[in-house]
Order: C-alpha cells, then structure tokens, then sequence
C-alpha cells in the first residue's frame, strides 16, 4: 500500500477550493482507507468523478487512500500522489459494454487483510461493495457506504429479475453491514430511510468551479451550434435507458430550438435516429466539457431517478440554469423559477412546451443565468471533502469506542 509522505504542491493543482490547503495538512500520520469502487475508469460517471475526487482529497490532507476496483491502473492523482489500484476479477456488463464490474461471488477477505486498512469507504455498493462490506464486518474494520445509484429503479427500468422489491432487499442487507450510509441527496436520504437502511447521513457531491464556470462561454463554438441564433440547449449524461433522453425528441424539433446531446452510451444510435436535428458531439472531459457547459443557453435533464445529478450542478456552476425532473436529487440544487425550472411528469410535450416558453422569454432565461453560480458556488470538492473525512473518522472513533 501507497505511504504518502509530505510534499508541498504548486497553488491551483486541484482545482477551486483546494489550492488553500495549509503545508501542514499535508503532513503526518492519517487513516489508511480503502475506497471501494463499484465502476472505476476508463468508465466516465458520477460514481467515478466522485471516487477520484475524494481519493485526491484524503491524499491531500494525509491519509492513505487505495483503490479496490474491477477496472483501473495505479495512477498519479491530481494532487501529485501515486494511488494504488487493486483490480479485482471483473466482467462486461450486458447491454452496458463499456461498463465493467465485479464478478458475483468475489471475495475480499485476503485483499482487506493485506491492505489492513482503517476504514472502509463503500462508493455505490452493489457486488463489489457488498463482498467488501460482509468481509470488513468479518475482519472489524468499519465502513461507511455511499448510496449514489438506485438500484431498485435501476432494475426496473432493464427489467431486471425479482425488480425493485429483490433490489431493495439487497440494499437492506448491504447497508446493514455498514457502520453508516451517506445520501448525497434530501430526497435520496428519504427514500432510504423509508426502506428501512440507516443510520444515514447526507453527504453532498462537490463540484469544480474553476473547470465550470461562465468565464469559459466561447462565442465561436456557439455560432457553430446554433448558427441563426438558436435557443442553445443542452443534455449531459451517458446515453442511457435511465436517464429518458428520448424524452427531448419533441423538444429536439422545435423552432428556434438548437438541442446539443453531450455523452455517449448503449442508446447513442437510437438516439440519433429519433433526433435528427439534434446535434450529438459525444463525450467530453476536462476543458473541453467546461467550454461546452458554459455555452449553452440552458440544460435538460429529463432522468427522474437521479439520485444527486452532478450534470445539473455542474451547469449552474458555469452559469446555465437548469430544467429537471421534479423528484430525486435535483430537487435539491434547481429552486423553480430562481435557478432553473421544475417539470412535473412524464409527458415529453409538456417538457417541449416549457422550453418553447424560455425561447420566448429570453430575459428570464437570462435573469435565472444570473442567479445559477451563486446558488452552487458554496458546494466545493475541497468542502465535501471534509464532510466526508468527519464522517470517516467518525465511524472510527466509534468503532475503537465499542470495539
């Protein structure tokens, strides 16, 4: 296992909120955490983003964080620190190819011996996180588990054998085997509550305000999208069954409507059939993302099981308000008719017909622009990150009470 020692780092090498790290949070003895993931790169989701970020936070503050994964590589984080990575034996995922996961029945027992760590830190458990969890309880170490997809509406929307009711009895006896479970949402806590997983804390995601940020709209690349001057709107996300992306084929048609389809995924050329006009510029990263956010006009996300919804975060970060769903995650960042809008439903042309309206109605679209970095400014990586080390030392600390 990787042993951070201290070394200073150049100001900004993480991002906004990060670079005022004190020299001296970077030294000295820490937890020797395990973080693990679900899904891990070369896969690009929420689960990823926010396993790389609080991986680079606990090296930053001088803990000694290793990756237990089914895809992945050793690799330098964004602050400088060689982070372990443990793959463990993984499979494609059917109808999600690009998507590799733990095989069912994998044991973690001798991995968690070696490691020795102090904590466990569960990132979206499902397999892997469940045989980590079972395994730390065997060995007594503590763990903490992060809720961030719903499983339950996840297999009722593929079908999945036994649905939400076998998904949901999983999960009770995932979480039962961890000390505490993190929800990145309000709505996300309820719901887990409801089904009787507790305790439960909320634990947010954070969000990179110099990578979005409305400094980076670039004029040229809006003339390229939307060359009459179009009503410039965005989707962002993998092109998924979950995220209802074929709900915007109305909205796609619209007169004065230019819609930009940013990610890639299963549905991408089904997609792209039944939304010609559309423009699909697939995945994107780092810069090229933030440019791409910040020139949009306004974001779509039509998903109505998001259980945070870091796309819609990171477009009121640069500026762009934002039309969700009513339910899930969002409802904590989008306030209706402030930052963004709120659409109750499922009918697709209810959706087109609201967007029709903000084409009309560009001052408002412009006055909610105004309001969007402000109502986001405050949710750093380098914030949420400490949330999360209290939570982690917390589960500790009561663990070494009891124990």
């Amino acid at each position: 296992m990787t042993v951070l020692g201290s070394r200073a780092l150049p100001p900004g090498a993480l991002g906004s909120g990060v670079d005022t790290v004190r020299r001296d949070a970077l030294v000295g003895d820490g937890m020797r955490v395990a973080v693990v993931a679900e899904t891990f790169v070369p896969a690009v989701n929420g689960v990823v983003t926010s396993v790389l970020r609080a991986v680079d936070h606990l090296a930053v503050r001088g803990h000694a964080p290793v990756v237990v994964a089914p895809s992945g590589a050793s690799y330098e984080s964004r602050c400088g620190a060689e982070i372990e990575v443990v793959r463990v034996p993984s499979l494609r995922m059917p109808g999600y190819r690009e998507l590799s996961v733990a095989r069912p029945g994998t044991a973690l027992t001798d991995v968690l011996r070696r490691l020795a760590p102090d904590v466990l830190h569960l990132a979206s458990p499902a397999v892997l996180g469940g045989a980590a969890a079972r395994a730390g309880r065997a060995l007594g170490i503590p763990s903490v588990a992060v809720f961030q997809t719903d499983l339950a509406a996840f297999a009722t929307r593929y079908r999945l054998p036994g649905g939400a009711g076998t998904a949901w009895r999983r999960l009770r006896a995932l979480h039962a085997a961890a000390d505490l479970t993190l929800a990145p949402s309000s709505a996300s806590a309820t719901l887990l509550r409801r089904h009787g997983i507790g305790p439960v804390a909320l634990w947010p995601r954070g969000v990179d305000l110099e990578q979005f940020c409305p400094r980076r709209r670039d004029p040229v690349l809006r003339r390229e999208l939307a060359p009459g001057g179009e009503l410039l709107v965005g989707v962002l996300g993998r092109l998924a069954v979950e995220k209802r992306v074929h709900l915007l084929a109305p909205l796609s048609r619209l007169p004065g409507v230019r819609l930009v389809v940013i990610g890639d995924g299963p549905q991408r050329r089904q997609l792209e059939r039944a939304m010609p006009a559309a423009r699909f510029v697939g995945q994107h990263v780092g810069d090229e993302l933030g440019r791409l956010v910040a020139s949009l006009d306004l974001l779509v996300h039509p998903g109505a099981d998001e259980t945070f919804c870091q796309a819609v975060q990171e477009a009121l970060a640069a500026g762009v308000p934002a039309v969700v769903a009513a339910s899930g995650g969002p409802l904590d960042l989008v306030r209706h008719r402030e930052n963004g809008w709120l659409w109750a439903g499922d009918d697709p042309h209810e959706l087109a017909a609201l967007v029709a309206g903000l084409r009309d109605a560009p001052a408002t679209v412009r006055e909610a622009a105004g309001r969007a970095r402000a109502s986001v400014a405050h949710r750093t990586w380098a914030r949420v990150g400490d949330e999360l080390l209290d939570h982690l030392a917390g589960v500790c600390t009561r663990h070494a009470r009891t124990g």
